[in-house]
C-alpha cells in the first residue's frame, strides 16, 4: 500500500486475499510500503496500516514492523537499489535521460486535452545521442529516466482475468522510472523488489491490470522472471459507486473504534465478492483459508452492502460469547464500557463483578450486535437501578402490594429457580392470584419496577440476569416508596 492515509476496505479486502492465498499454500505474506511520493506521504500512516492488519488477525509474517530477511520494508530506505536497477537498464539501452522541463510537459499535456486527445509523453528525449546526452549532464540539467515502451508485448495470464495483453506503446508515452530526486516511480519499485523478495504471486486491484504489460517489459528488460499476477475486481458500494471515502466512513479505525469485530469484516468482504464455492455468513479466518480459491474469482465487481455489517458482526459476537476465552475478554470489555458511559452514575461495584457480567453476556447473546449495546440506555437498568414510584405502579394496577409481595414469596423461597422457562410459567400463576389485572398489566408494572422502563427483554429474562437478590431489592424499594 501507499501510505497516503489510513486502510479502507478496498486495501483490508487486497491484503486479506493475499493473506489467505499465502496461507492455503503455505506461503509468505509480506507487508511492503510505497511511499517514494514523498509529497503525498502521511507521518504514522505506515504504522496505522500495519498496526490495522493485526487488529484484524491478518498480520503480515514480514514487513517494517516485524523485519525479515528481505528488508528494508519500505521503499524509500531502497533507493540505492533501485538507482543500481535503473543505471542497468540505462547501459543496456533499455532506457534513457530524459531533460524535458515541467513546463514543457505540461504544455503537451494542455495541447492533448485541447484536441480532445489522451495526454501523452511524445518521447522526445530518447532520440538524443550519448554526445547531446554528456553535453546536457555537463550544464547540469535536470533529469529523470523513461523506460523505452516496445511494441508487440507478449500475452499473460492473469490469475482471475486469464489471458490479457494491453500495447502500451501504442497509447502511453514512455514511462518515468526514475524521478530527478532519485525516488523510483511504482512501476520500477514495483519490479525491483518483487525480484529482490522473491514475490512469486501478486494479488492486486484491478486498475493495475493494463500497467501489468509495462511491468512483464520491465522484467524482461532485466532478465528476471516475473511473478505470477492476479488482478482482484473492485469493490462498490451496493448500488455499484465508489467506496465513499467522506468522514472516513470505511475507514477501518472507525469500525474498530465503533466496536465491530474485524471478524465480521473479514467475513462481509469475502462474502460479497467471490473465491469461494458458496456465499456463506460466519465464516472464520481458518474457514477462509481453507475455502478459498483464486481460480473461483470472477470479474463482476463486488457489491458491498454496509447495512448489513451489524447482522454480520451479531453472529460473530455470538460466537465470541460461547467460546470461554474470548468471553472473558468481552467481560473485560464490557466492564470497561460500563464504567465509562455509568461511571458518574455511582455505579453499584456488584455489576461489575464478572459473574454477573458473564451472566449478562450469556442471556443476551444472539440479541445484539454490538457490545456497546449493552451500555445503550435500553440495558441502563443493568448498570443503574431505576428510580420508580409507588404512584405510578398504581396508574398500571392498584394490586401493586399484592404482586409485589407474590413475587417476592416466589423468588425467597428455598426451591427458587432462575431460569427464564420456569420463571415464565411461574409468574403465569403469580397472575392468577390477583382479581382485576391483567397478565400483560402485570407484566408492565415487573418491568418498569425492574427497568424504569416501558420496552426490553423479557420480565422472566430480567429477572435472571439480575438475580434473586437484586429483584427483590427493586421490589421492595418500589413498594416503600
Amino acid at each position: 500500500p501507499t501510505i497516503t492515509g489510513f486502510l479502507h476496505l478496498g486495501g483490508l479486502r487486497t491484503a486479506l486475499y493475499n493473506y489467505i492465498f499465502a496461507k492455503k499454500h503455505q506461503g509468505t505474506f509480506i507487508l511492503r510500503v510505497e511511499d517514494t511520493d514523498q509529497n503525498r506521504v502521511v507521518p504514522g500512516a505506515a504504522e496505522g496500516i500495519e498496526d490495522m492488519l493485526n487488529w484484524a488477525g491478518i498480520s503480515p509474517d514480514e514487513s517494517p514492523g516485524r523485519g525479515g530477511p528481505a528488508g528494508p520494508y519500505v521503499q524509500s530506505r531502497r533507493l540505492e537499489l533501485y538507482g543500481q536497477a535503473s543505471a542497468a537498464l540505462l547501459a543496456s539501452g533499455a532506457a534513457y535521460r530524459c531533460f524535458c522541463s515541467p513546463q514543457r510537459l505540461q504544455l503537451l499535456r494542455r495541447d492533448a486535452l485541447r484536441r480532445q486527445q489522451t495526454p501523452r509523453y511524445d518521447n522526445r528525449c530518447r532520440h538524443l545521442t550519448a554526445t547531446e546526452v554528456a553535453q546536457k549532464l555537463s550544464q547540469g540539467l535536470d533529469c529523470v529516466i523513461r523506460f523505452r515502451l516496445e511494441k508487440g508485448v507478449e500475452p499473460f495470464q492473469d490469475l482471475v482475468y486469464g489471458w490479457n495483453k494491453h500495447e502500451v506503446a501504442e497509447v502511453e508515452g514512455d514511462p518515468v522510472i526514475l524521478k530527478g530526486d532519485g525516488f523510483p516511480t511504482y512501476h520500477l519499485a514495483n519490479v525491483v523488489d518483487d525480484h529482490y523478495m522473491g514475490i512469486t504471486h501478486v494479488l492486486r486491484g484491478t486498475e493495475w491490470l493494463a500497467s501489468t504489460s509495462k511491468h512483464l517489459l520491465l522484467y524482461k528488460a532485466f532478465g528476471w522472471e516475473p511473478p505470477q499476477f492476479g488482478h482482484l475486481p473492485l469493490l462498490l458500494n451496493k448500488d455499484g459507486g465508489k467506496l465513499s471515502k467522506r468522514q472516513g466512513d470505511i475507514f477501518l479505525e472507525r469500525f474498530a473504534r465503533d466496536g465491530f469485530l474485524p471478524e465480521a469484516l473479514l467475513d462481509i468482504i469475502t462474502n460479497c465478492g467471490s473465491g469461494f464455492a458458496e456465499k456463506q455468513m460466519g465464516r472464520t479466518l481458518e474457514e477462509l483459508i481453507s475455502q478459498f480459491e483464486v481460480g473461483r474469482i470472477t470479474t463482476h465487481s463486488a457489491l458491498l452492502d454496509l447495512e448489513a455489517l451489524p447482522e454480520f458482526n451479531r453472529i460473530h459476537l455470538t460466537r465470541h460469547i460461547e467460546n470461554q476465552g474470548l468471553r472473558q475478554k468481552l467481560v473485560r470489555e464490557l466492564q470497561g464500557l460500563v464504567e465509562l458511559v455509568y461511571g458518574d452514575q455511582q455505579v453499584d461495584p456488584d455489576v461489575l463483578e464478572n459473574e454477573y457480567v458473564e451472566r449478562v453476556l450469556l442471556l443476551r447473546k444472539g440479541h445484539i450486535s454490538l457490545l456497546k449495546d449493552l451500555v445503550s440506555s435500553d440495558y441502563c437498568y443493568l448498570w443503574v437501578r431505576p428510580s420508580v414510584s409507588r404512584q405510578q405502579l398504581q396508574t398500571i394496577s392498584a394490586e401493586v402490594d399484592k404482586i409485589g409481595k407474590l413475587v417476592l414469596g416466589l423468588l425467597t423461597r428455598p426451591a427458587a429457580a432462575l431460569t427464564v422457562e420456569e420463571l415464565n410459567r411461574e409468574l403465569r400463576s403469580v397472575q392468577k392470584q390477583t382479581r382485576e389485572t391483567k397478565y400483560s398489566s402485570m407484566m408492565q408494572l415487573l418491568r418498569l419496577v425492574l427497568s424504569g422502563r416501558q420496552h426490553g427483554p423479557s420480565v422472566a429474562e430480567m429477572m435472571v440476569t439480575l438475580g434473586a437478590e437484586e429483584v427483590c431489592g427493586r421490589i421492595h424499594r418500589a413498594l416503600a416508596s
